[in-house]
């Protein structure tokens, strides 16, 4: 049975729930209606297929105010570019190794409802672009929104009490440190590969009998049953730039000041290339301790004058020997 699209079923929704608010057989819907069309205005409401409002203006007021954090609440991610790997040495004198992320004037570009797209989400804009350097489509994209152009655009499904109004700016304070994220990024692409080095095979003889086959595959299939060889054959073939997502990284430390945060181990992707964070998803952080939806900065701070936050590791040295 092949799969219903998600835009479908979500048409389908909020067809039922406009059957439902009708109160007499007089104002029941034609029957085309369930043919619902989309308007692309900030202010669209559902129509049917002869153009007719079917319900009123279901603008959705946002506002930017700090809220309450449930279990089932998603929060949004940020846009970070990765600067390259270093290491530090915490309190107790242990060596960690980290990846440093500059989180790169992150802002709401655009909120997506249930209402319009079917879905919540907040799709997020990093880093500067001059308008020659996009494409009128694009331009116009972000000028209907209200907001300056940017380099990297992507799409954080979150739930409803998480939305936040279009222009809202994201830091590096949206994170705590000590908490746990994942980070999605593009790999290193390493070209056309052996399969030693991309399955990593063990090789053919090293010694007699294998003239000029030490690293190569072997056989790939067999002779007239079946005749072919299998889909998903490990051979060799172009290697990495792929899109991976390293889950469970344990936030170190963060700076306000320079928007950049200190995450523990290695993140997909060379340096300059661009990594999206989110909480993580099996080691879920505390909710009491996470600004929810965002971390809004009161209106006279200074964040050149705030100093870094390193993740609490508590009062007990755990190199000491019990006694």
């Amino acid at each position: 049975m092949a799969a219903v699209p998600r835009g479908l079923i979500s048409r389908f929704n909020q067809f039922l729930s406009i059957r439902s608010v009708t109160t007499s057989p007089s104002e029941s819907l034609p029957h085309c209606s369930f043919f619902l069309l989309r308007r692309f205005s900030s202010d669209a409401g559902l129509v049917d297929g002869a153009g007719s409002d079917i319900v009123g203006d279901p603008t959705r007021i946002i506002e930017a105010k700090q809220g309450e954090m449930s279990k089932s609440s998603k929060r949004t991610g940020i846009i970070a570019v990765k600067c390259g790997m270093t290491a530090l040495w915490n309190k107790w004198g242990a060596r960690v190794p980290v990846s440093i992320l500059w989180v790169d004037d992150n802002i709401v570009s655009q909120v997506k409802t249930v209402e319009k797209e079917g879905i919540f989400a907040l799709q997020i804009g990093c880093g500067q672009k001059k308008p020659k350097h996009l494409s009128k489509s694009v331009v116009g994209h972000f000028r209907a929104q209200g907001v300056p152009l940017k380099r990297k655009l992507r799409e954080f499904p979150v739930t409803e009490d998480a939305l936040l109004p279009v222009g809202t700016s994201l830091g590096v304070r949206h994170f705590v440190p000590g908490q746990y994220v994942d980070v999605t990024g593009i790999t290193r692409g390493k070209g056309f590969q052996g399969c030693m080095k991309r399955h990593g095979f063990s090789g053919m003889p090293k010694s007699h009998g294998a003239s000029l086959s030490h690293r190569s595959g072997g056989s790939t299939g067999q002779r007239d049953a079946p005749g072919k060889v299998f889909k998903g054959k490990k051979m060799a073939g172009r290697m990495g730039a792929d899109q991976r997502t390293v889950k469970n990284v344990w936030v170190y430390k963060i700076d306000p000041a320079r928007n950049l945060i200190w995450v523990r181990g290695q993140v997909p992707g060379a340096e300059g290339n661009f990594v999206f964070i989110r909480d993580a998803w099996y080691k879920k952080p505390d909710i009491s301790k996470l600004p929810f939806p965002t971390y809004l900065a009161p209106e006279d701070e200074d964040p050149s004058e705030l100093e870094p936050i390193v993740a609490d590791l508590g009062e007990l040295d755990p190199y000491l020997l019990a006694e």
